[in-house]
């Protein structure tokens, strides 16, 4: 029971994590003040439940819990989000606070799930189950944003094309404004990038876990990663005025279809991903 316990401890720590580096991912990029604050406070939840598992590790087996693979990997993790806490106080690094966490996301995943821990305890195929289940919700929360963007794209092409013409309807009054639409395809993107990031992690994470043969070429997860890297791009021209509104629009259309096929497609032809 308690190692239970436990282990749905860990995974609260995983999700919250997560949720806060979507918060950080937002706030970096747009300079969102109520992001910021908001992933402030959920890493701290974040710090401070890691902070007392260690405590408690540390009184319960009377030694710094360093002594092992397994322990030296929390012990890191919890390292790197107590320098991302100290930075964020003392000094304006914002990316370095972003990446550090993003790389105790990663080991604390591997904390949490990892095979050496689930092979020697009665709850590992729960805690496999439960980590698909994670990166399954992540990915389509991801793929949600992404269509978020592809829609505000039609809308912001809609209102466009209406306001050139001049043609004047009864349902344009419930049209969003240009401004209106570009910050909702900003905010999808936003959003869509870190949170599928999370995902690919996890998702990883379970195919070392639970699969004895798979290969990172995989179909599905070079598609994912191209996906990333293509919002990625698109966001990058936008904020280098490289791409104009209307431009940017076309390239969330566009975009989505490339994340439609990778679904579809990608899934179909992936050597593992046979579930979607």
């Amino acid at each position: 029971m308690a190692e239970m316990t436990m282990a749905r401890f860990h995974e609260v720590i995983v999700v919250l994590y997560a949720v806060s580096l979507v918060f950080y991912f937002i706030d970096y990029l747009n300079n969102n003040k109520i992001a910021h604050r908001s992933a402030f406070w959920i890493l701290s939840i974040v710090y401070l439940m890691q902070s007392g598992f260690l405590i408690a590790r540390v009184i319960d087996t009377q030694r710094f819990p360093v002594l092992s693979l397994y322990e030296g990997i929390y012990f890191y993790a919890w390292l790197l989000i107590s320098l991302s806490m100290i930075l964020q106080a003392f000094s304006k690094v914002g990316f370095a606070v972003f990446f550090l966490n993003v790389i105790g996301f990663i080991f604390m995943t591997i904390y949490t799930f990892t095979p050496t821990k689930i092979e020697k305890s009665p709850v590992g195929e729960s805690l496999i189950s439960e980590l698909l289940f994670i990166h399954i919700t992540f990915a389509i929360l991801s793929y949600a944003a992404f269509a978020m963007s592809f829609v505000f794209a039609i809308l912001y092409l809609l209102v466009y094309k209406v306001l050139k013409k001049k043609k004047w309807t009864k349902q344009f009054g419930r049209l969003p404004s240009l401004q209106q639409s570009l910050s909702g395809m900003k905010a999808s993107i936003y959003t869509g990038i870190p949170v599928l990031f999370i995902s690919l992690v996890l998702g990883i994470q379970w195919a070392t876990v639970a699969l004895d043969e798979w290969t990172i070429s995989d179909v599905k997860i070079i598609g994912s990663f191209l996906v990333i890297i293509l919002y990625s791009l698109v966001l990058f021209l936008q904020r280098r005025g490289r791409l104009t509104a209307n431009d940017f629009a076309w390239a969330n259309v566009f975009a989505f279809l490339f994340v439609i096929i990778n679904f579809f497609l990608g899934s179909r032809l992936s050597q593992f991903h046979f579930w979607i």
